[in-house]
């Protein structure tokens, strides 16, 4: 008989006993291992001690709240990698869009039912898998080198530094240059199909993606009224 895969190790932040509870519980039901923290302070200090695969993180916590955790997080080198499923209140879409900026994955609305949130998390971890073991091929356009097995980009020879979501727009839109992609098709490229995302949270992307591609953001071309390309010539 053959060895059982090793499941991925899941840290649950939230400060309400009853949804931690859940979630555990639906998790664990799953076969995750489950770390828990009921404040911001304890899962950084956790994320950093124990490395968990994958971080499923309330916005709404005391003190340090959830997107100051995210930002300490994504600044951190030995977690920056770690991809975070969001818990919102309804109505907090500013703090989603915030979220998804800071680079988190995805973001599940209170109350969730517990399915959504498992099949949610195991699509975050799939994609997660199937990036890590990516074997197409790296793809050189203009001044850039786009690496998918390393998760590297460099322009004119200098390394750039993209969160998950930021490459994974660049690589789509470059793969494929002059092709016009909407909002809706660079999200189901980035996330899966039918992720519920604002057209403002693409934007933002592309914005930051500028900036951080110096003179090579200039290739990323805006098509008014549809969505984005990425321009053949120089």
């Amino acid at each position: 008989m053959g060895a059982r895969m090793k499941k991925e190790t899941i840290l649950v932040v939230d400060d309400e006993e009853d949804i931690l509870e859940l979630v555990r519980y639906t998790l664990q039901r799953e076969g995750y291992p489950i770390l828990t923290a009921s404040s911001g302070e304890k899962a950084l200090k956790m994320a950093r001690q124990q490395s968990p695969d994958l971080i499923v993180l309330d916005l709404m916590l005391p003190g340090m709240d959830g997107l100051d955790v995210a930002r300490h997080l994504k600044k951190d080198a030995s977690c920056r990698q770690i991809p975070i499923v969001m818990l919102t209140a309804k109505g907090e879409e500013a703090d989603v869009v915030t979220g998804l900026e800071l680079g988190a994955e995805d973001y599940v609305t209170k109350p969730f039912s517990p399915r959504i949130l498992a099949a949610r998390i195991k699509a975050v971890l799939r994609r997660r898998s199937e990036a890590a073991s990516d074997d197409e091929a790296p793809v050189e356009i203009h001044e850039l080198q786009i690496h998918p097995g390393r998760r590297e980009v460099r322009v004119a020879g200098a390394a750039v530094d993209l969160t998950y979501t930021e490459f994974q727009v660049l690589y789509c839109l470059a793969r494929r240059p002059g092709w016009v992609f909407t909002r809706a098709q660079i999200v189901d490229a980035v996330r899966g199909d039918n992720y519920p995302v604002t057209d403002r949270s693409v934007d933002v992307q592309v914005v930051g993606l500028r900036k951080k591609l110096g003179a090579g953001g200039r290739y990323i071309e805006t098509v008014r009224g549809v969505g984005y390309r990425f321009r053949e010539d120089r």
